[in-house]
């Protein structure tokens, strides 16, 4: 909100006439010194009101959909990694050093940061 401010306070030093093609009442085109401040200055503080209204209701719609998500028991977020079916006997013959990581990861069509993950979840969860 500040930069739009900002902004907003450069082009009014820069003497930038505003012309609002739907409501032509707003157009700062031809008037004044002080009409075009008081003008522009409504404008924008009309303009930034009703941003922070739609911001409010979009992020008050989203906490609802959400809630309405949980409460029907939905699943939020990107879905957890299942252990392949093959993950032992690959995860055993990696452990002793019969294959390769990357040997690993084919058979298990996983890429490398889930190869880890799954190992290092499988090996805390053996302790």
């Amino acid at each position: 909100m500040a930069q739009i401010k900002e902004e907003w306070n450069d082009l009014q030093a820069k003497e930038i006439n505003i012309v609002v093609i739907d409501t032509p009442i707003l157009n700062t085109e031809g008037k004044s010194n002080l009409e075009k401040t008081l003008i522009s200055n409504i404008v924008f503080e009309l303009l930034s009101y009703m941003a922070e209204k739609e911001r409010v209701k979009i992020k008050q719609r989203q906490a609802e959909g959400i809630a309405n998500a949980k409460a029907k028991g939905k699943h939020l977020g990107r879905p957890r990694i299942e252990y392949p079916y093959n993950f032992k006997e690959v995860y055993n013959k990696w452990k002793a050093k019969e294959i390769t990581g990357v040997k690993a990861m084919e058979l298990m069509n996983l890429k490398k940061n889930s190869f880890y993950n799954l190992i290092k979840k499988y090996e805390n969860k053996e302790k």
